[in-house]
């Protein structure tokens, strides 16, 4: 049977696991990981880049509204938030709008939070 340890005493203001002057994940860096991940965590968003990226060029938004589950204000709204997180680019010929997937932008991204992951899923130096 596994013997109990008994709590070191600190001394007022000592913090007990992690050194004060260690941060992992700088304020800016999170913020900027923080809002990649949002524009990823819709599900209609994810379809809307889904579709984007299967396809080989444009893809009228017409045909967004027939392929996804929901009407087109709501398509718009997801799509001017991939628009404005550089992930998506539109191009206007007369009423329609034809959309295509920002593959480098996407990469980008892909790349951010792949390397974060791998940071958390990466062994630690037990020296502490």
């Amino acid at each position: 049977m596994a013997q109990a340890t008994m709590p070191r005493a600190r001394a007022l203001g000592e913090r007990c696991c992690v050194p004060s002057a260690e941060r992992r994940l700088p304020t800016r860096e999170a913020e900027a990981l923080a809002l990649d991940l949002q524009v990823l965590a819709d599900p209609v968003r994810l379809q809307i880049l889904d579709l984007l990226a299967s396809r080989p060029g444009e893809v009228c938004v017409c045909d967004l509204e027939v392929a996804l589950p929901v009407r087109q204000p709501t398509i718009s709204h997801h799509l001017a938030r991939l628009r404005r997180a550089g992930l998506v680019t539109v191009e206007r010929r007369g009423l329609w709008a034809y959309y295509t997937v920002a593959r480098k932008a996407l990469e980008e991204r892909r790349r951010r939070v792949q390397a974060y992951l791998e940071s958390l899923s990466a062994p630690r130096d037990e020296k502490r």
